[in-house]
């Protein structure tokens, strides 16, 4: 009985550490302004937890590459600066319209014999145009969408797609975090459509995961599975 319980115990945290990991998150303010500079910070953290430095982030992942892709679909690369335990970026949104913000990376080293993939997003609405707002211009191999043209309200059910290889996918395992440390699993069903009711206001931190078996060579050495990650923040009023 002791042992069963044990396996039991272990399989969750199992489980909970798959769907809330280390991951990159993209911080910026979801509303912007024509003309005015947009901050950006990059981190890489457990949910809502204390950034590490970058020294200590995982393999080759400040390695990243930020991109910008714009309400006219022109995607272009963003520089960025380090600092002890993040990176910062900006860019000048020229007119009004939906902006995506998304990193990919694959990080060099195995994790035994796991590829890990770091994929994260962010969205920034400028002016009352909905140009942009379009999934289909975050082209990471896993990803996060939320409708801009939809205010994410207390008490008010909301829904998020989830989308694997640019199509909406069941299955994603998604993590939700608020602010004030209430948490909830859940996970997209077959139009790829994840549900939750948020209870306090705030910006929620949202990480999406999926793990499955593949075959192959990375950077000489063989892997046998792949773990994809991605993030989103959102603002609820």
């Amino acid at each position: 009985m002791k042992r069963n319980i044990l396996l039991i115990v272990i399989a969750f945290f199992l489980h909970t550490s798959q769907l809330s990991a280390h991951a990159l998150w993209i911080e910026t303010s979801t509303v912007g302004r024509a003309g005015q500079k947009q901050a950006i910070k990059i981190v890489y953290s457990e949910p809502n937890d204390k950034p590490e430095k970058i020294a200590d982030w995982y393999s080759d992942v400040p390695e990243f590459a930020l991109w910008l892709t714009g309400p006219d679909k022109q995607k272009v690369k963003l520089p960025t600066t380090a600092a002890a335990d993040h990176f910062t970026s900006e860019f000048t949104p020229e007119k009004d319209g939906v902006y995506t913000l998304t990193v990919s990376h694959t990080a060099e080293e195995l994790g035994g014999k796991t590829k890990y993939q770091f994929n994260a997003s962010a969205i920034v609405s400028v002016g009352k145009s909905l140009a942009g707002n379009d999934p289909a211009l975050n082209t990471n191999d896993i990803s996060l969408y939320s409708d801009v043209s939809k205010t994410i309200k207390v008490n008010k059910p909301f829904q998020l797609i989830g989308f694997f290889k640019e199509k909406p996918s069941d299955k994603l395992s998604v993590a939700v975090h608020s602010p004030s440390g209430w948490n909830k699993e859940i996970s997209t069903n077959a139009q790829g459509v994840a549900e939750f009711t948020p209870i306090w206001e705030g910006k929620y931190s949202i990480e999406a995961s999926k793990s499955e078996k593949e075959e192959g060579e990375h950077n000489g050495k063989n892997y046998t599975s792949v773990w994809r990650c991605a993030t989103l923040l959102i603002d609820v009023k």
